[in-house]
């Protein structure tokens, strides 16, 4: 989460890496089996891309997968 924190801070919330580390702690989450928390982070990522990327760029289509 130190890694999302750095960022937001420097890219902003929106930027397609930023977007990136949410949807990755989204998978770490549903390996570890938090899959409501895991579910939020990718509700998370999914929301982000779409606003940022549109819906059938390749980074949110694998969020939607």
């Amino acid at each position: 989460q130190r890694a999302l924190a750095s960022r937001k801070k420097t890219l902003g919330r929106d930027h397609p890496d930023t977007l990136s580390t949410v949807h990755n702690m989204a998978v770490v989450f549903d390996k570890q089996e938090e899959h409501i928390k895991a579910l939020e982070w990718y509700q998370r990522a999914l929301n982000g891309r779409e606003k940022t990327l549109g819906r059938d760029h390749p980074d949110t289509l694998s969020t939607v997968n």
